[in-house]
């Protein structure tokens, strides 16, 4: 018995060594899952890109810049002359919060450090300036949120004891705060992500294990008829699982859909073809259907890890979200919560759009040859 058990281990050990890919999934794997949630997986969210409208502009004004600026919790990367402007770059998604600055702002440091000193009451207390934040992400907004108290003594060249806060904070799209609010429209990102690549990256090898090559072979079609035929009945499954999500989403859980239909059905429609080519992709790759699934799990991870579904986008270090800005999901997940809670359309959010749309151009072409290259 120990003889045979033996022989079957030896045997066992043998073909392991042979399948380059398992082998390589072995290693990779647990050194990739160990990157992400060691090196790239930060819940302290740093670097927030904010806006600044400044109607002060005052030596105080550029004081609070750069007090705000050396906590190193946000970034001021870009400067409005309305409020209105900013509230566009906010939904865009350029930026997550912007400073308000009134042109009273003197004024207003001079009644902080007479409330403090009681020689005036607090109702008579105004706020310095006013955050207004995306409250969409919970973690971005509690990261905001914590810049209400600054210090004030070394702006206002006066000692300043904080008993009220510096600034007030406005949270738009998610005032209550509810997680779920960001989590389910993320959901469909990332729900779409395992089911539409699980379902072509064995594609092309379950032709090969079924015997289904040759006929392929003799027929007519095309190499990138073949592929545009393999993904075209997933899209229809992929939009009825948006509509099954969102729908869920806002019965059950009460989040809000702001975002037209036509925009939310283009960026899901995007998404799905995306997501489908990079499995035929993977298809074309693997020799076997388990090699297939190895590989589509290689990619499931840092897709739902770095996509900005579970931990802020900004808080990853440049080298993680330049891997991140490779995924589908990334860019997706942009579009799906931009539309659903920001009420943006498709046309504004131009740069996601078009990379997924370049993403599904080039990945076809790409599964095409290799197609091709397999048949010879």
């Amino acid at each position: 018995m120990w003889t045979r058990i033996y022989a079957i281990f030896i045997k066992e050990l043998k073909q392991l060594s042979r399948d380059r890919m398992t082998f390589a999934m072995i290693l990779m794997i647990p050194l990739v899952q160990l990157m992400l949630f060691g090196y790239a997986i930060n819940t302290d969210a740093r670097h927030i890109p904010v806006a600044l409208v400044d109607f002060s502009q005052t030596s105080q004004s550029r004081a609070i810049e750069q007090a705000i600026t050396a906590t190193q919790s946000v970034n001021f990367v870009a400067r409005y002359n309305s409020i209105e402007e900013a509230e566009q770059a906010i939904i865009q998604g350029k930026i997550k919060a912007v400073l308000y600055l009134p042109s009273d702002l003197t004024r207003r440091l001079f009644e902080h450090s007479l409330y403090n000193h009681q020689q005036i009451n607090s109702s008579m207390t105004r706020p310095i300036g006013q955050w207004i934040v995306d409250g969409s992400d919970t973690v971005i907004s509690s990261a905001i949120r914590g810049l209400r108290n600054m210090p004030l003594d070394e702006i206002s060249n006066r000692p300043i004891i904080q008993k009220a806060p510096s600034f007030a904070v406005v949270q738009y799209f998610n005032p209550e705060q509810r997680t779920v609010v960001n989590i389910v429209p993320g959901l469909v990102a990332v729900i779409l992500t395992m089911t539409m690549i699980l379902f072509t990256s064995s594609a092309i090898v379950r032709e090969q294990e079924q015997g289904n090559m040759e006929f392929l072979i003799t027929t007519p079609v095309r190499p990138i008829e073949l592929m545009v035929g393999k993904i075209t009945p997933y899209v229809f499954v992929g939009l009825i699982q948006v509509v099954i999500i969102l729908s869920v989403g806002f019965w059950v859980f009460s989040v809000p859909i702001h975002g037209g239909i036509l925009s939310l059905l283009v960026g899901s429609i995007l998404f799905i073809a995306a997501s489908l080519t990079l499995g035929l992709m993977i298809s074309t790759i693997a020799k076997t259907q388990l090699q297939a699934m190895q590989m589509t799990i290689f990619i499931l991870l840092p897709s739902i890890l770095l996509s900005g579904f579970m931990f802020p986008y900004e808080a990853m270090p440049i080298v993680a979200q330049w891997i991140a800005e490779a995924l589908p999901a990334t860019h997706f997940m942009r579009i799906i919560r931009a539309i659903v809670l920001r009420d943006a359309s498709i046309l504004i959010l131009e740069y996601d759009a078009i990379w997924l749309g370049v993403f599904v151009f080039v990945g076809l072409i790409i599964a095409s040859l290799r197609f091709n290259k397999t048949l010879e």
